[in-house]
């Protein structure tokens, strides 16, 4: 069990939760305080999987991103769900419409909808199935098509694409995580030169090239378990920095180096332990999705899940 030394404002948080009956989900890219107030701290597969089985408590706070906690909102539309910072929007999501997915159904009338859960709501709702970096390939797999509409990370479309015999269409062209986008093949050589024991994993989201040089590909629930279950020592981690925040408290006999300093997600960070408190004490912002687009997007949220169990 991890013990920490709270700050008083910490404190006055974990007060809070109890009194308003309330749960903080956060995502891996959240900064080490706000790790340390959460329930439950996991990447989006974990944190879409917890949501589902929340049942005792009446307000969720989730510190992520905007997609997030709709989807958490799609599965508890009855609970009240609220994010510290409304700017708190993944870039990624935004480039996926509603129309975009509606065109492209419309060009492949034969093919299977499959949509990262990193997609707003409306999306979501014209989806066969959703998946996460932690699953793709398994959901996909799964499917009785032949022809994938996957979108809107291009690179993870690949990723899946190189795995599978099916014919992997992304959607649209260009989507990707700017964070990711960061990583090139001169940081894995800097990095192997200077840590040359380490092992490099690297996130689905990274470019093609980036992937092809690491030793692990993995989603960043999969690289916590890599390093709990490895025999190596050392690990040089691909993805956002506040991952090895996690990986350092959790596995400390270990050493997590970053491949790019700069890997940072900033709309993440827009959430503060003051924001929290203000979430709980005001029950703002709250996320909302309309009952149709809910309704719908319910359906692909859960084959995902269970595809997962």
């Amino acid at each position: 069990m991890v013990i920490y030394m709270l700050t008083d404002l910490q404190k006055e948080i974990i007060d809070l939760k109890q009194k308003k009956n309330a749960i903080i989900l956060a995502h891996n890219y959240q900064p080490e305080e706000i790790q340390e107030v959460a329930d439950f701290l996991g990447d989006s597969l974990e944190l879409c999987i917890k949501a589902s089985k929340i049942k005792d408590n009446d307000l969720i706070v989730f510190c992520g991103v905007d997609f997030m906690a709709e989807t958490a909102y799609i599965l508890n539309s009855n609970k009240k769900i609220i994010i510290p910072d409304r700017e708190a929007e993944c870039p990624m999501a935004h480039m996926l419409s509603y129309n975009q997915v509606i065109e492209a159904k419309e060009k492949h009338p034969d093919a299977a909808v499959v949509l990262y859960v990193n997609s707003l709501a409306e999306a979501k709702a014209e989806a066969d199935i959703l998946v996460t970096s932690a699953n793709a390939l398994e959901v996909v797999e799964s499917l009785d098509e032949d022809k994938i509409l996957f979108g809107p990370d291009n690179n993870l479309a690949n990723f899946v694409a190189k795995q599978t015999k099916k014919e992997i269409i992304p959607l649209p062209v260009g989507g990707h995580c700017y964070v990711h986008k960061m990583f090139h093949e001169g940081d894995i050589a800097f990095t192997r030169e200077k840590y040359p024991n380490a092992e490099v994993v690297v996130h689905p989201e990274c470019s093609m090239a980036v992937q092809s040089l690491a030793d692990h590909v993995l989603s960043t629930g999969g690289m916590i378990n890599l390093a709990k279950e490895s025999d190596s020592d050392e690990f040089i981690i691909g993805t956002e920095i506040d991952l090895i925040t996690r990986l350092n408290r959790e596995i400390p006999d270990k050493k997590f180096y970053p491949l790019l300093d700069e890997a940072i997600c900033k709309t993440m960070k827009l959430h503060s332990l003051g924001k929290v408190k203000n979430a709980l004490l005001n029950e703002e912002f709250e996320i909302s999705v309309p009952d149709d687009v809910a309704k719908k997007s319910l359906k692909a949220v859960l084959k995902m899940i269970d595809v997962s169990k």
